[in-house]
């Protein structure tokens, strides 16, 4: 069974990562997911979604503590598609694009840099100043993708969750995962 880490950072947009494990339970059970979900992102949950972050548990395979670096994820033998973090905070950004393993997010995004996995970070920050776009750069070098929510209006979105959805096909597009949860570019 192919298997995918979700990180979820304590930014703003929380949003993402809950609606790619939904998607991923709905659409393809057949990818175990690994979910982190930092102390931040479960305040965000509770706040911005007004959801138990608890019921997001429920929604990956396994659930594993930010601060267990030892878990079966901060190694690779323990063999991934790869690494989403959504969204990724400017903190875990830093951390990752600097290699500071303090947490298990930073743990697991190194481990898929270091191993040649893909790793997808949904930055979540505006405006940008000169050091975000350096760390964006930084991590871009050592083989990460920065994948900033920026919706696209082309699939005619009427609902908050159809702009989140294009941007959830985006980031499973760059795993070769493909599902039809928006309407995709055919032309004018």
């Amino acid at each position: 069974m192919p298997r995918l880490i979700v990180g979820i950072s304590g930014s703003t947009g929380p949003h993402y990562g809950v609606r790619l494990l939904e998607v991923l339970r709905e659409h393809r059970p057949d990818i175990e997911t690994h979910l982190i979900l930092s102390s931040g992102a479960r305040t965000t949950i509770n706040y911005e979604m007004a959801r138990d972050p608890d019921s997001v548990k429920a929604l990956a395979h396994t659930l594993h503590d930010e601060r267990n670096v030892g878990a079966s994820i901060a190694s690779g033998t323990f063999v991934t598609e790869g690494m989403v973090v959504a969204p990724c905070s400017m903190k875990s950004l830093s951390a990752i694009a600097n290699s500071y393993n303090d947490n298990l997010i930073a743990r697991a995004a190194d481990v898929c840099l270091k191993e040649r996995r893909r790793l997808v970070l949904v930055v979540r920050e505006t405006p940008l100043h000169l050091g975000h776009l350096r760390l964006m750069a930084q991590v871009t070098k050592a083989g990460g993708v920065v994948l900033p929510p920026v919706p696209g209006f082309y699939h005619r979105p009427q609902t908050i969750q159809d702009v989140i959805d294009q941007t959830v096909t985006k980031i499973l597009d760059l795993f070769g995962i493909h599902v039809d949860i928006i309407q995709r570019w055919r032309g004018i």
